[in-house]
């Protein structure tokens, strides 16, 4: 028990941890207070769209932070990490649908308006359960988790690695995309899960629901950092990146390298998961588009810009790309996929080490001019 909490706790006596918590939750204080406090006139004011629009980047971040668990710490470049995302938003917007009750199109108090539409007569057995808060949250980590509990042990006992295993990814989230979009799948298909109504029975259009979403995408974002940097500071993260650098001398050593992989991997389709299921209420709809192997991709971009291997590091690339996002396709829309693809070669080419390597290779130089300073005063 008592090592079970310093393994847990072992993360909150770093600085860096200790850092990224403050400004986090400095910034979640000043967030809520510009929204609260001020008058919606005051230029200071922090508007309810701005709330939803940065409760979405945090989702978006925690998202990030997944990925870096397994990329920058195992290895594992992951091109389908958008399909955890969205299995733990379809999880969220199950619940969410079942909520509507009568309150539909169609007004039918158990099937969902576009079952009804479809002419269903009753309601699928997997859809079953979702109208309990504690079911649906519970399938929000065990969807993900389960689909990344056998896609790896399959994966990692084959000793796929490499690009192959990002390619397999990749074509998981491809075929989980258009199994999504087929109406016969009970999903919404093309135009998903949406009209959401309430959550927990708080109306989700109100500003306080809107504003709670966002504190808890930041406590989550929070929360999983701290999982995230308690496994890599421990010896599973040790061996993680032994596994990383040298995967055939950590098998030699008698690690059993498959189930640090498939651990790993797992925890982080649920974190995952939980960053779905965050993002779907804020913007009140999910669809097969967040299957889409682009966005996976971006993901990646996200974590490489900031850079990998560091989890803030991923936490600040996701909140400047998305950032950049929002305002590149309110002036330019249909140029923004060539405006991420130049994005991604000036990452590879001028910062492998992404924006985390860079503030370390400045803050390395200044250290050493420091140093130089009073050698050379004392020389003369």
């Amino acid at each position: 028990m008592l090592a079970s909490r310093s393994w847990l706790s072992r993360p909150l006596r770093e600085r860096s941890t200790q850092l990224f918590l403050g400004v986090l939750l400095a910034a979640l204080a000043v967030v809520t207070l510009l929204n609260l406090i001020l008058p919606a006139g005051h230029p200071m004011h922090v508007s309810t769209y701005t709330v939803t629009l940065l409760g979405k980047y945090l989702s978006f971040a925690l998202l990030a932070v997944a990925l870096d668990l397994v990329w920058g710490y195992l290895g594992i470049l992951s091109l389908g990490h958008g399909a955890f995302f969205a299995l733990g938003g379809y999880a969220m917007g199950m619940y969410l649908m079942r909520q509507i009750g009568d309150r539909g199109v169609y007004g039918d108090p158990v099937l969902p308006d576009f079952m009804v539409f479809l002419d269903w007569d009753s309601l699928p057995w997997y859809w079953q359960g979702f109208d309990m808060a504690g079911f649906a949250f519970l399938m929000v980590l065990l969807a993900p988790g389960l689909l990344a509990l056998v896609f790896g042990f399959l994966a990692f006992r084959s000793r796929v690695t490499g690009v192959y295993l990002s390619i397999i990814t990749q074509a998981l989230t491809f075929a989980l995309m258009l199994a999504f979009f087929r109406n016969e799948m009970g999903f919404g298909g093309n135009n998903g899960l949406t009209d959401f109504k309430e959550l927990l029975g708080f109306d989700l259009r109100s500003d306080a629901t809107r504003l709670g979403l966002f504190l808890a995408s930041g406590l989550a974002l929070a929360l999983g950092y701290v999982l995230c940097r308690a496994i890599v500071a421990s010896k599973l993260g040790r061996v993680s990146v032994a596994c990383r650098d040298a995967e055939a001398r950590t098998r030699f050593l008698g690690y059993r390298v498959e189930r640090v992989q498939l651990f790993v991997f797992v925890v982080s389709a649920m974190l995952a998961g939980v960053a779905g299921a965050l993002y779907v209420p804020q913007v009140g709809i999910i669809n097969p588009g967040e299957f889409s192997p682009i966005f996976s991709i971006e993901v990646v971009l996200w974590v490489a810009l900031g850079g990998r291997g560091t989890l803030y590091g991923a936490v600040i690339g996701a909140l400047l790309v998305n950032y950049a996002k929002t305002v590149f396709t309110g002036v330019m829309p249909e140029a923004w996929l060539f405006a991420l693809g130049g994005l991604f070669v000036v990452v590879t080419v001028l910062l492998p080490k992404g924006m985390a390597g860079l503030l370390a290779s400045l803050r390395r130089r200044r250290d050493d001019v420091a140093s130089e300073t009073p050698t050379q005063g004392a020389s003369s």
